[in-house]
């Protein structure tokens, strides 16, 4: 059980670093770059929504009750459909970062 715990503490302070590093590099991508701001945002979004849903499953791990189940779950299904959006949308954005380069080199 302490070996559970350590790895999901762990996937969270990974996912917030990574949250804070992507966001970041967004904040710092240029204003001509406009796709590249929205795919560093999703990319983000992404460990966001993982860092809600390790956390969860880390509070149904320690914690029993009938409202860390509810929250728990509500953390775990929120923090997996913020991982499913953002992901589709950086695959999305990924395809045009090239092309937004190229046409910016002038």
């Amino acid at each position: 059980m302490k070996t559970i715990n350590f790895f999901l503490v762990f996937f969270i302070v990974a996912s917030g670093v990574f949250y804070f590093y992507f966001k970041t590099r967004q904040f710092r991508t240029s204003y001509v770059f406009p796709i590249r701001k929205k795919m560093f945002a999703s990319k983000a979004g992404s460990f966001l929504g993982g860092l809600l849903l390790f956390f969860g499953i880390n509070q149904l791990i320690l914690f029993q009750g009938i409202v860390t189940y509810l929250v728990s779950g509500l953390f775990i299904a929120f923090g997996a459909y913020i991982i499913y959006f953002n992901t589709k949308a950086t695959k999305h954005y990924k395809q045009y970062v090239d092309e937004e380069t190229r046409l910016n080199e002038n």
